[in-house]
């Protein structure tokens, strides 16, 4: 019988759930790395046993940790990670100099074929590449080669790349988010980027239709047709229907089209979820309602999703990689919050309920289906 198992990571460490096909009952192991801020946590499409974990510290400094036995048991992996040519050690950071220095990882995107292919999204924005199931990592330098980084700048959160999305069509096509830079798109497996920002506007920044520059917090895509990009950006949601090439807004009649999450349905590619937040200085639902909105024609038309959730003095953040969706039928959807809920519908956000209530701060969640 299949399963589903939530991989969520947290400020003071990461908490796996598991549940049989119903997603009604819920076991809770954990905290794996008590203490230690768990950005990422993923599993690999191809080995469901395989997982990655973003550990990090502001005493101690970056560790990835890897589990080959889903979650049983961990090892530390990939203390090196080679960045203009030369190696810098980020495990237990002692203060001493190191030729390049990075606060953290912050998303960790498993390969669709291989589990020891991996990439890893760094903080300040960097790409890097692991073959070796994360014991080494090599940067692909082409990003920061395009030219245009003296444009970068950090958002609120920091200078993060936070999205990484595999072309599971084209094994040479992989895109990218960096906050404040915008979208990127390889064709080449990374060696080269153009930035993919045509038909952004953002009125904070000097020229709003800049060729980057853009603050995009999430991309998303359905695994049936990667030509067609979500995004939501700071303020306004977007669509994409060319590989990124050129984008149009459909916020439609969202009360608010400022987030951070966005996602799609796992069997429906034009149904996508987000979750409004009122606004870049006040991260927290309209009116104390957490409501998850969905539209089931692309964007434009949007339903808010409200039942089982609490609907006054709720003033929780939804951050940009805490939402997922599973592949069973019907279609799981899953988001935490920065009030430690991890909230479930198991009929595609129909109706909801929390997994698990209490947890530190939810930093990311993902979703695997287990057979």
């Amino acid at each position: 019988m299949s399963g589903v198992r939530i991989l969520v990571g947290t400020r003071k460490g990461a908490f796996i759930l598991t549940s049989d096909a119903k997603r009604e009952r819920w076991n809770v192991d954990g905290p794996h790395f008590g203490g230690w801020e768990i950005y990422h946590l993923k599993g690999s499409p191809v080995d469901p046993d395989r997982l990655y974990a973003s550990q990090s510290s502001a005493w101690f400094g970056q560790q990835i940790q890897r589990s080959n036995d889903g979650g049983k048991t961990w090892e530390a992996v990939g203390k090196d990670f080679v960045y203009d040519g030369v190696t810098g050690t980020h495990q237990w950071y002692d203060g001493t100099p190191h030729p390049w220095e990075f606060k953290r990882v912050w998303h960790i995107e498993p390969s669709l074929t291989d589990p020891d292919l991996v990439y890893a999204g760094v903080e300040d924005a960097a790409l890097f590449r692991s073959s070796d199931g994360g014991q080494s990592w090599q940067e692909l330098p082409g990003l920061r080669g395009h030219g245009s980084g003296s444009s970068w700048m950090p958002g609120a959160g920091g200078m993060c790349l936070h999205t990484i999305l595999l072309d599971p069509r084209n094994a040479q096509r992989m895109y990218v988010a960096i906050s404040a830079a915008g979208a990127f798109r390889s064709d080449d497996a990374g060696k080269s980027w153009r930035p993919i920002n045509r038909g952004l506007h953002s009125q904070y920044i000097p020229n709003p239709t800049a060729e980057v520059g853009h603050c995009v917090h999430r991309l998303a895509m359905h695994r049936t047709r990667p030509e067609v990009l979500f995004m939501q950006k700071h303020w306004d949601v977007m669509r994409s229907d060319d590989a990124g090439d050129s984008w149009h807004e459909v916020s439609g009649n969202l009360p608010t089209d400022f987030g951070f999450v966005i996602d799609v349905h796992a069997h429906e590619p034009e149904t996508i979820y987000v979750v409004p937040i009122k606004s870049d200085s006040e991260h927290f639902p309209p009116d104390g309602k957490l409501r998850v909105y969905r539209s089931k024609r692309g964007g434009n038309e949007w339903e808010a999703l409200t039942n089982g959730l609490p609907q006054s003095d709720c003033y929780v953040n939804v951050l940009r990689d805490a939402m997922a969706v599973d592949t069973l039928d019907p279609c799981g959807v899953y988001f935490g919050t920065t009030g430690g809920q991890v909230y479930v519908s198991a009929n595609a956000g129909d109706n909801w309920s929390a997994a698990v209530r209490d947890l530190p701060p939810v930093l990311s969640v993902e979703v695997q289906t287990l057979s």
